[in-house]
């Protein structure tokens, strides 16, 4: 008997114990607007501003969500709580933003993020729109490479544009502020081998120019070489 009262004491703890884990919000995927190209139906506001209704798949056992809207020319980052699976931000015209969506599941749970998508905010009288800004790709920001037999660094970004009339790059280098132009390469190319020395700090950042002169910036990245 008291076999039998301890093993229905073991079943039901283990029971117990697979209930009270909690749910975590399952993968789920951004729906509008598209990735990488241009938001053309948005709600006017006024001469500078529109209203854009972002929307994405609901994710299982979601009991919130958060979206991280970010505009890529100021780097001004906002992030708003909601409980359905759209939500509509006003955002000002002829911008380039990124954005993606974290789903919260039952407290106490990990939550879970989707990818990150960009677009551009159509512009009234707006024809082409300038590059989406690259994202420095190698070496990461703050990180410490080897150089290799040559003492060169690769340094890889990747970039999109809208319009698909990328002309080509700037990559600039240098050790005081990322200003110095080492070198311009056509769009096929988004990588570059630089002559670097040992234990230096580096600072570098790409411009990403399209067939009608237009320009974006990367930013500055600092990595060290060892």
């Amino acid at each position: 008997m008291k076999n039998t009262i301890y093993l229905l004491s073991f079943f039901l703890l283990i029971a117990c114990s697979k209930e009270s884990v909690p749910r975590a919000a399952e993968a789920f995927n951004l729906v509008y607007p598209n990735n990488n190209e241009s938001c053309l139906d948005a709600t006017k506001i006024n001469d500078t501003q529109s209203q854009v209704n972002f929307r994405w798949s609901a994710s299982l056992y979601a009991e919130s969500y958060t979206l991280n809207v970010t505009n890529l020319m100021t780097s001004a980052s906002q992030n708003i709580q909601s409980t359905e699976s759209s939500l509509s931000v006003m955002l000002s015209h002829s911008e380039p933003y990124s954005w993606k969506v974290t789903a919260q599941g039952e407290q106490g749970s990990d939550p879970i993020s989707t990818e990150t998508w960009k677009f551009y905010l159509a512009g009234e009288n707006v024809i082409n729109y300038a590059p989406f800004p690259p994202e420095l790709v190698t070496p990461r920001a703050s990180a410490t490479v080897t150089p290799d037999s040559n003492n060169q660094v690769k340094l890889s970004w990747v970039c999109n544009d809208v319009d698909n009339d990328l002309a080509g790059y700037k990559v600039y280098l240098d050790t005081t502020d990322g200003t110095t132009l080492v070198k311009e390469i056509n769009q096929d190319t988004t990588e570059f081998l630089a002559d670097v020395v040992l234990n230096e700090t580096y600072y570098w950042k790409v411009i990403a120019i399209d067939a009608n002169g237009n320009t974006a910036s990367s930013g500055v990245y600092a990595f060290r070489t060892q």
